[in-house]
């Protein structure tokens, strides 16, 4: 043999072996992302005359399943079907009666902290993240800011092989990074999903949402039957049969995450005709139904009590005929819209049935992010944006009425009383927003893995928190948990596994102590015991100061429903839970709690950044579009102007210079018909327009309107505006009153057009287009 060919074989034969080597090796998962095999250097020239080493491609373990989480939003343990309601979650239940329904599993009270916990497999605080991300400060634990050392499990599963996509809700990016100049790491994408639909914010118009395609904003559907709960359950399906299609041996994670029915309350009127009269009978009979169906089911122990309901609640039999009515009619817009979300939300779980992979996908279908909302108050909204902005009218119930055939559709923005919250979180006492009762934090959740769970239509009792998921899924998956993430050493998960609930229905619970805390609202669970304080009510405002409040104890291994207060009896227990509270706050950056509200809402009081933190003039330019009102300057409460540098064609002028959200309230100066205009809609209850007096000329012109605030610091007060064309006043008008706290949750501004909603009547968002052209626009506060 030569001598040479024999050398050059037993190189080829030394670094195959050196290769094979290196590939049996275990690949390290506790460090990602996933580093490739190291290769000896080649030293040969040609390529003929080497063999190739494989490709390094990240897979993951094994039969690892699919993973997908389904949370609905502001719904409480009474609110499905399997859990004894009178509103009809079909397709929860048919999960629950072929997986496990866990009738202790908990959040955190609200909306942004029950996600964040829910994807890092940490707690809220322990994620920055307190309350909802509009209200973050620069404490410690409430910056709203995920740190690095806290990956989420779409990163996780993302780089250990996974395809990752999110659709619908998001809510926990920073709002001052919620823009084109990001940053982008606390996105979707920048959080390890491949793909993103939905919205940022904490809701959204369910008939005109403003939404983002991955980091892109999408453009307004012009279909009139559409909704987002068809069009996100549609994109989920379309994303996981492409992804299957291409990739069958690669699993997914998908995080389904609707707006429903958290508030706008909106549906097609086909769903909420199936609920005519049913809500008839009021809320305390229909509460006394959910619970003796919950007893029957065997959700809840036979021997519980019915929690009293909070005393700012009336008796049905107290309100006028005319409450009842329109709170009827609230209740079927919300039972037809939860529907319609559990509908879509099976098409989901049909889509994956059907391409075959249904048992080997793990699914959390969690029915609420906490419990129902109270925060329409005691009669309801006709327009959310009402409450945040102190109007009675929008509360008033003769004015409601006069919505009273539209509740639910495009022209309203509604919320239901808040009698009916507490009743679909039967049998506690409390709502949403209080972490101090399980009625705020108790929600129904099933588990359905055929290929992992030999158990079908069981109900499991074990006590567990939405920071146990993440760790569920790593042990499904067959996965360590990350020490080391994009280069960060990890804070260590804080939950633990349920799997060992699986296959032992009798085994004890392994969540010992829980903390809770929402706007000084806390307590802790410990072993069978829960003490807390209802420090502040969804409703009301702040009565005692931190170290006033009065606690509460409840032995709920026994008492389920926390029906009996046993703080006077055990005054021992309750000083040792305050003790073991504080431990766990101070471990968990819950310190200092903060139980303000409306002055949170501003940047500056609540020491967040802001992008026009010190600016007093924004300088836009067009195609500059939504833009959300936390990333825009603040016209509010103020004097300010607006100068544009406009041309106009050949054609009548038409459309929208600049114009901030939309037809629930907002603003827009724009021309009709040639007419330079301004608008101001007040809460979508009063609309104030300005018209100039002249056409505005051919070619280019200088336009301006000069709003002169008349409340001094006074908030929400009205003003005058006044418009100019080339320097010429040609019209000036008085807007009675102004809104002095928000315009919208997910409405934008936006150059050249009204997107979403339009401000005006005179104009759709088709038409709002402006025709001319806008060399740039100038708002000037003064």
């Amino acid at each position: 043999m030569d001598k040479k060919y024999f050398v050059k074989m037993l190189i080829i034969l030394v670094v195959s072996s050196l290769t094979s080597g290196i590939l049996a090796q275990e690949v390290d998962r506790t460090e990602l992302p996933i580093k490739g095999p190291w290769y000896p250097p080649i030293k040969t020239l040609d390529a003929r005359d080497a063999e190739a080493p494989p490709v390094f491609e990240v897979k993951a373990p094994k039969d690892a399943p699919n993973v997908v989480i389904i949370l609905l939003d502001d719904i409480g343990f009474g609110g499905t079907s399997a859990t004894g309601s009178v509103l009809q979650t079909p397709h929860f239940d048919k999960l629950a009666s072929q997986g496990l329904l866990y009738n202790q599993f908990h959040t955190t009270a609200l909306c942004s902290p029950t996600r964040q916990a829910l994807k890092t497999g940490r707690n809220h605080h322990s994620a920055n993240q307190a309350k909802i991300s509009e209200v973050a400060t620069s404490f410690p634990g409430a910056t709203g800011m995920l740190p690095d050392d806290v990956a989420g499990i779409g990163t996780v599963l993302n780089h250990n092989g996974y395809s990752t996509a999110a659709f619908g809700k998001w809510h926990e990016t920073a709002v001052w990074e919620i823009s084109p100049s990001g940053p982008m790491t606390r996105w979707p994408n920048g959080q390890g999903f491949d793909e993103f639909y939905g919205f940022m914010g904490g809701e959204t118009n369910q008939w005109s949402p403003g939404l983002f395609h991955n980091q892109n904003q999408v453009e307004p559907s012009s279909d009139p039957d559409y909704h987002f709960m068809n069009d996100m359950a549609t994109k989920s399906i379309e994303w996981m049969r492409f992804q299957q299609a291409l990739t069958p041996d690669k699993p997914f994670f998908v995080y389904f995450a609707p707006g429903a029915v958290h508030a706008p309350h909106h549906v097609p009127q086909s769903y909420i005709d199936k609920y005519k009269g049913k809500f008839d009978a009021g809320w305390d009979v229909i509460r006394e139904q959910i619970f003796e169906n919950q007893k029957k089911l065997g959700v809840i122990p036979s021997d519980t009590k019915l929690a009293p309901k909070p005393a700012d609640i009336k008796d049905w039999k107290d309100l006028s005929d005319k409450e009842k009515k329109l709170f009827a009619r609230q209740a079927e817009v919300f039972a037809g819209f939860l529907d319609m979300t559990d509908h879509e939300t099976g098409r989901v779980i049909q889509a994956i049935e059907d391409m075959g992979e249904l048992d080997n996908t793990l699914i959390f279908y969690i029915a609420g992010d906490n419990g129902t909302s109270a925060e329409g108050g005691m009669g309801g909204l006709y327009n959310e944006m009402t409450y945040f902005n102190g109007v009675a009218k929008g509360s008033d119930i003769d004015f409601m009425m006069e919505h009273y055939d539209d509740w639910g559709g495009p022209t309203t923005y509604p919320h239901m009383a808040a009698g009916w919250a507490v009743c679909f979180d039967s049998p506690f006492t409390w709502t949403k927003q209080v972490a101090s009762n399980y009625g705020g934090t108790r929600n129904a959740m099933v588990i359905h893995w055929p290929d992992g769970i030999r158990a079908k239509g069981e109900i499991r009792t074990q006590w567990h928190h939405v920071i146990d998921v993440v760790p569920t899924i790593l042990e499904a998956a067959n996965l360590p948990e990350p020490r080391i993430v994009n280069g960060t050493p990890q804070r260590p998960i804080e939950g633990g596994s349920m799997v060992y609930t699986f296959d032992e229905p009798l085994s004890p619970s392994r969540h010992q102590i829980q903390y809770f805390e929402m706007f000084g609202n806390r307590g802790i669970y410990f072993d069978g015991w829960f003490a807390g304080t209802v420090h502040i009510k969804p409703w009301g405002t702040v009565e005692n100061r931190f170290p006033e409040d009065t606690w509460e104890l409840y032995h709920v291994k026994e008492d389920f429903s926390m029906s009996t207060n046993l703080a006077n009896e055990r005054p021992d227990i309750v000083a040792l839970m305050q003790k073991m509270f504080i431990g766990e706050a101070e471990k968990y950056k819950v310190l200092p709690m903060d139980d303000r509200r409306q002055e949170l809402f501003n940047p500056k009081l609540a020491g967040r950044p802001d992008l026009m933190f010190g600016r007093t003039s924004l300088t836009l330019y067009e195609g500059m579009t939504g833009m959300l009102e936390n990333d825009f300057i603040n016209t509010k409460n103020s004097s300010f102007e607006i100068v544009a540098d406009i041309e106009s064609g050949d054609k009548t002028t038409n459309g929208v210079i600049i114009s901030q959200a939309g037809r629930f309230g907002g603003w827009s100066f724009y021309v009709n018909n040639g007419t330079l205009t301004y608008m101001y809609n007040f809460v979508g209850i009063d609309q104030y327009k300005v018209t100039a007096s002249a056409k505005l000329p051919k070619g280019k012109s200088t336009v301006k309107m000069d709003f002169a605030y008349d409340g001094g610091d006074k908030p929400g007060q009205g003003g005058t505006a006044t418009l100019y064309i080339n320097g010429k006043s040609v019209g000036s008008g008085k807007i009675d009153q102004t809104q002095f706290s928000i315009f919208s949750a997910d409405e934008s501004a936006n150059v050249g057009l009204d997107s979403e909603t339009p401000v005006s009547k005179d104009y759709d968002v088709e038409s709002s287009k402006f025709n001319g052209k806008i060399d740039k626009v100038t708002i000037t506060l003064k």
